[in-house]
């Protein structure tokens, strides 16, 4: 008897917890229907023959496999592996200034004491309001007059500045997550803020940093407004371009099978980079939500 009294409650709790299991299975089922659809819609568009990808209305399922539409993409222009390389180029040039300017500063707004530190930390932090897309006129006329038009180192700088008002904010909350215990020991053994710095404190912020590279290799990957504006030759164009070229055809005709076979090949690097980081990135963007 006193078993069953002792069992009971337990049942109760858990017979509770087994509806908002449920709910969250329906809920997560149904985002990731939504997410997906698209991404197996562009697959399956992508391996069809040219002539079915043309038809309307489109049927779902091919009724014939084929990758005419991929080995299309070799002929575009100069092809889709030198656009690629330029868009490779441009996001691991944004995600190495990136990390390496928001690692130095987080460290120092999450370690050093300075006149002005917060009001400087804010204002940086009010940059995020401010859309890039709205200062790009400016923006021409500066990198025109300094030759950084139609280059891609140019168009990193871009990037880099606009990545790292949130790339900051993620470092300087990923830094105070570190018991000061910690640093206060490599002092004591001799370490100089900067060997402290990178031999002690930055292994235990690559959480962080993967979180940072990533979101700023994304945004360089995918942006396309200010590479447009600024490259004007088509031997600098970024992938994102290079898709506009896949949608002017003869007579304003779009290759739907081209376009889509385009979709594909540019998420390939996102997803792989994103799935072999998952882990690392949840923990980047939970450091700093609990205060040590």
């Amino acid at each position: 008897m006193t078993n069953k009294m002792q069992i009971a409650p337990v049942r109760a709790r858990f017979e509770k917890q087994i509806l908002p299991l449920r709910a969250w299975v329906i809920v997560c089922s149904a985002i990731s229907f939504l997410i997906l659809t698209p991404l197996v819609t562009s697959l399956l568009s992508s391996l069809r023959r040219p002539t079915e990808a043309q038809e309307s209305p489109p049927r779902l399922w091919p009724r014939h496999f084929s990758t005419e539409s991929f080995r299309k993409l070799t002929g575009v222009s100069d092809g889709v592996w030198h656009y690629i390389a330029n868009s490779l180029a441009l996001s691991f040039g944004t995600l190495l200034g990136t990390v390496l300017l928001s690692v130095l500063a987080g460290f120092g707004f999450a370690r050093f004491n300075f006149i002005g530190k917060k009001i400087f930390f804010g204002s940086i932090l009010l940059m995020i309001m401010i859309p890039f897309q709205a200062i790009l006129t400016p923006l021409y006329v500066i990198f025109s007059q300094l030759h950084l038009t139609n280059n891609l180192f140019g168009l990193c700088l871009i990037y880099i500045t606009y990545q790292l008002p949130f790339s900051i904010f993620v470092m300087k909350n990923s830094f105070q997550a570190i018991p000061k215990s910690i640093e206060e020991s490599a002092m004591v053994d001799g370490c100089t803020p900067w060997s402290t710095l990178r031999q002690v404190m930055f292994p235990l912020v690559i959480p962080g940093a993967i979180s940072v590279a990533l979101f700023a290799f994304f945004a360089a990957w995918n942006e396309f407004l200010a590479a447009l504006i600024l490259m004007t030759d088509q031997p600098h164009y970024t992938v994102p371009i290079m898709l506009t070229i896949l949608n002017s055809r003869l007579y304003g005709q779009t290759d739907w099978g081209l376009m889509q076979a385009g979709v594909i090949v540019t998420m390939i690097p996102c997803v792989v980079l994103f799935l072999t980081l998952q882990k690392y990135y949840i923990q980047g963007l939970m450091a700093g939500s609990v205060k040590s």
